[in-house]
């Protein structure tokens, strides 16, 4: 068991309690006048997405949850279910869309990602950085407007809507950065 005490958790960790998994959004360390020390966290529960607020004493164990990344390929999506295949392996592995969550706009057909691992079961998905998408929909340029930089929704291959520049029109490919959702350019 991967113990560590309760005044080490640091956002971003995966902790196990009882057979949930969750991960540490926010958390606290807080000494009142009178009494022990406590460390106030925010979680995020890795298989409902559910949000849990928790009050750990400074002298308990937490066990830290261990995973395993292998690098996969992503196939399809059937409904709300997305099919990935090891790329070692060649063995096939599900999620669906809640497991995903935002993810699922970025993922395009034989993408090389990295899945993430708990036992043997996918929690997440590691994205590159930026993805290159293409536009499947978008208003035409307004002529003459050049004064200022214009800006128009754009719907891109996954479903996914974003603002972009004026001169971007249907079938362009551009680059999101996948952590804010953002253009970044035209590729």
């Amino acid at each position: 068991m991967n113990s560590i005490q309760a005044t080490r958790l640091r956002k971003g960790m995966l902790i196990k309690r009882g057979q949930d998994l969750f991960r540490v959004l926010n958390l606290m360390h807080l000494t009142p006048g009178k009494g022990h020390g406590f460390v106030q966290s925010r979680l995020r529960n890795i298989r409902s997405a559910t949000l849990v607020d928790h009050k750990f004493r400074s002298e308990d164990h937490v066990e830290r949850a261990i995973l395993d990344e292998h690098e996969m390929q992503y196939l399809y999506s059937d409904g709300d279910v997305y099919h990935f295949m090891d790329t070692a392996t060649f063995e096939q592995t599900q999620m669906t869309s809640d497991t995903l969550g935002a993810s699922v706009n970025y993922l395009v057909p034989e993408a090389v990602i990295r899945v993430a691992f708990y036992e043997d079961e996918p929690i997440g998905v590691e994205l590159s950085q930026t993805v290159d998408l293409i536009v499947q929909d978008t208003p035409p340029a307004i002529k003459g407007a050049t004064a200022s930089a214009q800006i128009k929704p754009a719907t891109l291959e996954t479903g996914l809507v974003v603002q972009v520049p004026s001169f971007i029109n249907v079938g362009d490919k551009i680059r999101v950065n996948t952590e804010t959702g953002e253009y970044q350019s035209r590729v």
